[in-house]
């Protein structure tokens, strides 16, 4: 028995349609009302605007000018408001015209559920058109027999009433568009624990050659010496990161457009920032566990924290769960590497790619969760620092008898 949720998917759409032609791809506008983001205009798959909220029935108009289409809304069909004009690329004179109806695929626990819409249209009206109605199922797919469709849609007429059901979309191409490009990068957060476990034992290791005065050799180096630390795995772990990105992405793409996998299109610069983006990521969760290290003082602890914190939330996220995770946790920085663009009117999940905040401001989080752990560690050192104190009558600046400094058993 099929599982079935009832309600409306916040980017279900229904309203009226202008398009070059009924092939995927081409140009058109539309105006439509939505689950749960009102009534929008939109026009060649990436451009929307926003209307007002929908409460209840919502009358829609359509015009065309020349090349420019302008989509209207009325509460009560006498007073309109403009939602938007557009004017849709490569609009042919003739051109075909409809009502329409679509849902795309709802987030449903770690996956995307099949999703359908039924929208009522009555009031129908055509000005400066002529030809009969018909109906078409853009896109639709076949069954394994490739006569069957999957899942059609329906159109059912009754007095001037059109009740049209469809599924989809009509917007970006999301998964149907292809293979992402940072997908290639999907071990990337595993990766990044033999970082957390060097940058770690980086630090524990020069605790334990006992660099320090023997005074303060258990309490880890100060704050210079900690910065100095920081810096020099900072740098380590960005090499290493961008070495390790710079081979994986180029050359993984390249596998997957050998073996005729489609790929969604990527930018220069996207691919830039994705390589160098997780080498940064690298550097600011290595600085991180070693600050980590440096507070907790035990190795284990300060690598399973480092772990728990960066990569944890991170593979919870992307298989669906918690995505929430990935806006306060130091795993944010891992939007750096999204390689898709983000669309107001797309659903966005991990499982497709995109990531609650933008790249940029996800690796400001890393480095913020990097710097406050570094910090902490630095003041830390400095409050429980011993201070050396003379002897009654000896020289300021002089060293006391018997005092030792440098290394020792």
């Amino acid at each position: 028995m099929r599982n079935v949720k009832k309600g409306v998917v916040p980017w279900a759409k229904a309203g009226l349609l202008v398009r070059q032609s009924l092939t995927q791809g081409t140009p058109y506008a539309a105006v439509m009302i939505t689950g749960g983001h009102g009534v929008r205009m939109q026009h060649d798959f990436i451009h929307d605007v926003a209307g007002g909220a929908v409460r209840g029935p919502v009358w829609l108009r359509l015009t065309r000018s020349g090349d420019t289409l302008t989509g209207h809304e009325s509460g009560d069909g006498r007073t309109w408001t403009e939602v938007g004009t557009v004017e849709p690329t490569g609009l042919p004179e003739t051109v075909e015209i409809g009502l329409f109806t679509t849902s795309p695929g709802a987030l449903w626990e770690m996956a995307e559920a099949f999703a359908q819409a039924t929208a009522t249209f009555d009031q129908v009206t055509l000005r400066g058109a002529n030809g009969s109605w018909r109906r078409d199922d853009v896109g639709v797919t076949m069954k394994e027999d490739g006569r069957t469709p999957h899942h059609p849609g329906e159109v059912v007429e009754s007095g001037g009433r059109f009740l049209i059901t469809g599924s989809g979309d009509i917007g970006p191409a999301t998964v149907d568009g292809g293979l992402r490009a940072d997908l290639v990068l999907a071990g990337g957060g595993v990766g990044l624990i033999p970082v957390l476990v060097a940058a770690v034992v980086f630090l524990t290791s020069d605790h334990r050659r006992g660099v320090f005065l023997r005074a303060d050799h258990r309490r880890g180096p100060t704050g210079t010496g900690l910065a100095a630390r920081a810096v020099v795995i900072g740098a380590v772990a960005f090499v290493t990161g961008l070495a390790a990105s710079a081979v994986v992405v180029p050359v993984g793409l390249a596998m997957l457009r050998v073996n005729q996998n489609p790929i969604q299109p990527i930018t220069p610069g996207t691919g830039l920032r994705v390589i160098v983006g997780y080498a940064a990521l690298t550097a600011a969760a290595a600085v991180l566990a070693l600050g980590l290290a440096a507070l907790v003082r035990r190795a284990v602890v300060a690598i399973g924290l480092a772990v728990a914190l960066v990569v944890v939330p991170h593979l919870l996220a992307t298989a669906g769960l918690a995505p929430w995770l990935l806006t306060i946790t130091p795993a944010a920085g891992f939007a750096i590497t999204q390689s898709v663009p983000t669309f107001a009117h797309v659903v966005l999940s991990p499982l497709g790619g995109h990531y609650p905040l933008p790249p940029w401001a996800g690796l400001a989080v890393t480095c913020g969760y990097a710097a406050l752990a570094l910090g902490a560690a630095a003041a830390l050192r400095r409050r429980g620092a011993p201070r050396r104190v003379p002897p009654p009558g000896a020289a300021p600046g002089s060293t006391p008898t018997g005092s030792t400094f440098g290394h020792h058993p």
